[in-house]
């Protein structure tokens, strides 16, 4: 219960934040106000401007270098475009009729995976989709793979059971986050709900407060309780990469609380703050990271990526096997 109250009074913040922050919006075409305006909103509420070492005010003489009269509207996204991936964040994005500005921040690492490969050395042909999770035993029955593409919001407590009855005799688990994007935050405390025994302080939370590149709230704690399903206490390896986005980097963060569940692969892509925005004056929108999510030691570093506890890279020269399947088949013999 207490971690749906922490998650309703991070909504009312970002409702009452935004009455504060986001002001009405002014009709413009003109290329030098709307670059200006996206430029001032992100100057006062993106939460991430120290960690990010980026220089905002050399950002905006650079990039209005850019704007010239007569310019098309795919020109001028171009170039505000430009200036928000500056901030090297995919919860930054600009977006109109005809295009959405991103980063790409899985691209700062190796691909790390490959599902084909996975489906043809490991799985059985007839392989489990239960709800959002594609599982099934590998390596003689011994492990479960557990493969969860997507936070899509589905995880419940019936799919839950049914997958974590079906491994409670094996020698460990794995969990795959591997390329996985992100999405809805419920589904962190569900599935972790299920390798806890006690409450559980997993990180800490601040929302940006003020027109600062510092201006924050007191961090908020936030934590998992354990869930009165099927839990799983035996070692869980989380396999994790640059495309490990998100709510996949939250639950990776939040698995170094959790002595049972250790961090396989590469590090994560970050996204640790979670976005808002509002209307450009000539109709596009934007998003940008308005909050911080802090480790058990009040650091923001994590935005940067989760590292794993395991580094293991994929190789590609040799499709026949997953090397990082196979430690972490390896770590739970």
């Amino acid at each position: 219960m207490k971690k749906i109250l922490i998650l309703l009074s991070i909504a009312l913040v970002f409702v009452s934040c935004e009455k504060i922050l986001f002001k009405e919006d002014v009709s413009s075409t003109s290329p030098q106000q709307n670059l200006d305006y996206l430029w001032h909103q992100a100057d006062e509420k993106y939460a991430y401007f120290e960690l990010k070492g980026v220089d905002w005010d050399q950002v905006k003489i650079d990039y209005s270098a850019k704007l010239y009269d007569g310019m098309s509207n795919d020109s001028l996204f171009q170039v505000m475009g430009g200036m928000l991936r500056e901030l090297k964040d995919d919860h930054t994005n600009l977006i109109s009729n005809f295009n959405i500005s991103f980063f790409g921040v899985k691209n700062l690492g190796p691909d790390n995976f490959d599902w084909r490969v996975i489906t043809d050395n490991y799985l059985p042909k007839n392989y489990y989709i239960t709800g959002p999770f594609v599982h099934d035993f590998i390596s003689n029955g011994e492990i479960g793979y557990v493969r969860f593409a997507s936070f899509t919001g589905t995880v419940n407590n019936q799919n839950l059971d049914f997958v974590l009855k079906r491994y409670e005799n094996t020698k460990g688990l794995i969990l795959d986050l591997r390329e996985n994007g992100g999405g809805a935050v419920s589904d962190i405390f569900k599935i972790l709900s299920r390798f806890i025994d006690q409450e559980t302080l997993v990180y800490y939370s601040r929302i940006k407060n003020g027109k600062g590149h510092n201006d924050f709230s007191e961090p908020e704690p936030t934590y998992v309780s354990p869930s009165s399903g099927i839990r799983y206490n035996k070692k869980v390896m989380v396999l994790i990469d640059r495309g490990t986005f998100s709510a996949g980097s939250f639950t990776s963060l939040a698995t170094l609380a959790i002595p049972n569940m250790v961090l396989m692969g590469d590090t994560t892509g970050g996204g640790l703050g979670l976005p808002n925005g509002g209307q450009l004056p000539n109709g596009w929108t934007y998003r940008f990271s308005i909050t911080q999510s802090l480790d058990l030691h009040k650091n923001n570093n994590y935005e940067n990526g989760v590292p794993p506890d395991i580094n293991v890279l994929f190789d590609w020269s040799d499709l026949t096997k997953d090397e990082v399947i196979e430690r972490a088949i390896l770590e739970l013999q």
